[in-house]
């Protein structure tokens, strides 16, 4: 039996028992199953490819996942809430956004109270970084076709030795995350991973971010420091390996620190998007990105356009590379939990050959 259907197979199974336990409990606690299936047809170049591959593919737009999520009145303003959510590709069925360094509820395996106080997480959950990133470009969570995603969050894949800006991933395992409550559109998250080292207790990741919307202006900000990578720590206090990035004999980079910010602001015919994000490391290695996007209302869609520049420096890399990364795309809603979007996207890496992509895709959320 190959390894992705034993886990397709335990994940139906866990499906069945949340269905089975979940019956007698409904009159207390809300469970939910829900879930996101985004699958696309491409012809796709990234820069530094050495040749064009047709595929169907999971997740244009956004990776496809399935789970559950529920929460309980205790009374008294107090809820309880939890969140088991999983990562698949729904062009094979295989579980994980990839193979390998991936787990079954990678996406969420948290539990938490909410009140007035406002909310407490433990488990895996998001990372600092994530909400900021995907709230302020007009191509959201899109790992394919979204530039500033494919610079920030993107691990290596070609010859090119390019690899993510932003180290630790997109969610935290063995972590607390409080959340403040709503002060008139403004909201906090403060964020800390246990890096469960024995005798290592200064191992760990940490990180905030805020949240500001009113109107139609929005703003955002984050800071995360990380010594610690995700979901599971197979390669202890490297959290850009040095086989992702073509750093110098012996050097390798213990400790990452990077910080974000991000505005909009909705002119009604057109909404506007601008970050810029930062990362320096415990070698002489940092990037820069710098992040413009535009989504235009149009008949029952958007247009949606982004650019992204990456300008990497310091001795890790022995020169400055740069990368410039440019999508322009349409999203067509047929419903409101249904779309279609067509994208064409441009990437260049110094050095590296000239990358284009074309992605035709439905995206479903139930």
């Amino acid at each position: 039996m190959y390894p992705a259907k034993n886990k397709l197979r335990k994940l139906q199974l866990v499906a069945a028992l949340g269905a089975t336990i979940a019956l007698p409990a409904m009159a207390q606690t809300s469970v939910q199953v829900t879930g996101l299936v985004d699958t696309y047809v491409g012809s796709l170049k990234y820069s530094g490819d050495s040749a064009r591959t047709s595929v169907v593919d999971s997740g244009g737009m956004t990776t496809s996942w399935i789970g559950f999520k529920g929460t309980e009145d205790l009374g008294g303003g107090l809820s309880a809430k939890f969140n088991l959510t999983s990562f698949f590709r729904s062009n094979t069925g295989a579980t994980g956004r990839f193979d390998g360094n991936e787990t079954m509820f990678s996406r969420d395996a948290n539990v938490g109270l909410v009140g007035s106080f406002g909310a407490i997480s433990l488990g895996r959950d998001l990372a600092p970084n994530f909400l900021p990133s995907i709230l302020f470009n007009p191509f959201g969570d899109s790992f394919k076709l979204s530039p500033l995603i494919l610079h920030m969050d993107v691990p290596w894949f070609n010859a090119s030795g390019w690899t993510n800006s932003v180290a630790g991933d997109t969610g935290w395992s063995n972590e607390i995350i409080y959340t403040t409550p709503d002060f008139s559109g403004l909201k906090a998250n403060f964020h800390y991973q246990f890096g469960e080292v024995a005798g290592n207790t200064g191992k760990n990741n940490i990180g905030a971010n805020i949240l500001y919307f009113h109107g139609p202006l929005a703003l955002t900000a984050y800071y995360q420091r990380v010594q610690v990578n995700n979901p599971l720590e197979l390669s202890p206090g490297n959290v850009q390996p040095a086989t992702n990035i073509p750093l110098p004999s012996g050097m390798v980079a213990a400790r990452q620190s990077s910080w974000f910010l991000g505005a909009t602001y909705d002119f009604t015919i057109a909404k506007l998007f601008a970050t810029y994000d930062q990362t320096s490391h415990d070698i002489d290695l940092k990037d820069k990105t710098f992040q413009l996007g535009t989504s235009i209302p149009l008949g029952q869609g958007a247009i949606l356009a982004s650019w992204a520049d990456t300008k990497r420096s310091g001795a890790a890399v022995g020169e400055s590379l740069k990368r410039d990364t440019a999508s322009l795309g349409y999203d067509y809603n047929l419903s409101k939990r249904t779309d279609l979007y067509a994208v064409y996207m441009y990437d260049k890496i110094t050095d590296q050959t000239v990358g284009s992509s074309v992605a035709l895709g439905i995206r479903h959320r139930f």
